[in-house]
């Protein structure tokens, strides 16, 4: 039994089935390779022409801390590619719905890939041909590499090209969410500042002209020139000096508090000021969030379907589907060739022992 399956699996029992049905196998194997490029061909699969921009993230997106900031300290400069955590950060962007959106409304790709909008499921329909024919890969030197694969090949380098610009303007309108924002808080607070220092500079000018110019200066020098008066005996005089002792007695001590509350204004709105120009900075200036290192050109080859390799696929796996079946339909035969000879055996020996 072993010496028989053994020699039913050999390569010369293979070698004889494949000369014993060569012709049938020949006529299959023909007819599914024209099989093949009929239905490689344009007509039944679309071409598909692709286009790849490669593009490095920048490793600082904040404009005013890197240019104008004078107490933030980093390593980061503008000019410099991002490291992994800025790559992970643009893949999840260009993954993104406001992305997508923008890439389907902008090329009308609803449209281009015929999809009806009174079909059923075409959002479905639309983000899986999205999906396919748009990726995004991380590549071993830290980039983003942008392939689109589409039956246009200008519109795929278009769409390629497009995307790192979407990205561009997709960075910058989620960061002015924020900073737009944040400087509106701190213009506000700049704005309550400046008023609040006019008011206490609207105050001292009122007590300049009461003669209220600075308290502690002018009661030393008025205390002098009374002593000086007395010992003169200038009553007028010293009249003159007390009524002005009078009004710094009345008006000093407000004096004197509203120039400390102007010198601690003065101070917080330096601070507030870097802080009001550095959110007006990144509320209103762009830049690129993005190096280009290869820009997508118009294909002049399409990529898929590569139609030699659809041939030699259907044809390998037509053989050994071929072979399968001729081994199959061989052992077949011969067990119920081997059963009826068994059955005919038997049937010889009743007949002999009924003779008998």
């Amino acid at each position: 039994m072993d010496e028989q399956t053994h020699n039913t699996y050999s390569s010369k029992y293979l070698c004889r089935l494949l000369v014993d049905y060569r012709k049938p196998i020949l006529f299959i194997l023909a007819v599914a390779a024209l099989c093949a490029i009929i239905f490689s061909a344009p007509f039944f699969i679309t071409p598909l022409y692709k286009s790849t921009t490669v593009i490095y993230p920048t490793s600082s997106n904040s404009i005013s801390k890197v240019l104008i900031s004078t107490t933030y300290q980093s390593d980061k400069d503008l000019m410099n590619i991002g490291e992994d955590e800025q790559t992970e950060q643009m893949l999840q962007v260009l993954n993104s719905n406001r992305v997508r959106d923008k890439v389907i409304s902008r090329f009308n790709l609803m449209e281009h890939y015929d999809i009806k909008a009174d079909s059923k499921y075409p959002i479905t329909k639309l983000n899986k041909l999205y999906d396919a024919r748009i990726k995004f890969r991380r590549t071993e030197y830290n980039a983003v590499k942008i392939t689109v694969l589409d039956s246009d090949a200008a519109l795929s380098a278009r769409i390629a090209n497009e995307i790192a610009e979407i990205f561009d303007s997709t960075m910058n309108e989620m960061q002015k969410e924020v900073a737009v924002e944040a400087y509106r808080i701190v213009e506000q607070e700049y704005n309550t500042l400046v008023a609040e220092m006019d008011m206490l500079e609207d105050s001292l000018n009122t007590l300049r002209k009461l003669g209220v110019f600075d308290y502690e200066s002018q009661v030393e020098m008025l205390s002098q020139q009374l002593a000086v008066e007395l010992g003169k005996g200038n009553a007028q005089g010293v009249k003159n000096i007390q009524d002005h002792l009078d009004i710094l007695a009345e008006y000093g001590g407000a004096s004197y508090a509203i120039n400390e509350r102007l010198d601690n204004d003065r101070l917080q709105l330096s601070l507030v000021k870097s802080k009001y120009e550095e959110a007006k900075v990144d509320a209103t200036e762009f830049i690129p969030h993005k190096f280009v290192v290869t820009s997508a050109f118009k294909a002049e080859r399409k990529s898929y379907p590569i139609r030699w390799i659809i041939v030699v696929v259907t044809l390998l796996s037509t053989f050994l589907l071929l072979i399968f079946c001729i081994v199959f339909y061989d052992r077949s035969k011969g067990f119920f060739r081997r059963e009826a000879d068994k059955e005919a055996a038997t049937k010889g020996k009743g007949k002999t022992s009924g003779k008998e």
